[in-house]
């Protein structure tokens, strides 16, 4: 039970979930999804860290430039949310 409210706690951020919803169907890197939304670097490598960490993404990097990509656990949550709302 902890651990889902730790996970609760990490996807009841608006911009976690949209960075989930960006990373659905392919990797990306930062400066990616930078171009797609409206938050910094900064903001953004914070969120990667707290998705890493619980667990929803992993990195690769690529040169000097990092893709992250949804773990089995963020298809599932992305898969399940996806569904709990209808798209």
């Amino acid at each position: 039970m902890e651990q889902l409210t730790k996970d609760l706690n990490i996807l009841s951020v608006k911009s976690r979930l949209d960075i989930l919803f960006l990373l659905k169907d392919k990797p990306h890197c930062v400066c990616d999804l930078m171009s797609h939304t409206d938050m910094s670097q900064s903001l953004i490598s914070h969120h990667l860290s707290d998705l890493t960490n619980a667990g929803f993404l992993e990195g690769k990097r690529e040169g000097k430039y990092i893709d992250y990509y949804l773990t089995k656990k963020g298809e599932k949550t992305v898969k399940s949310l996806s569904e709990m709302i209808g798209i």
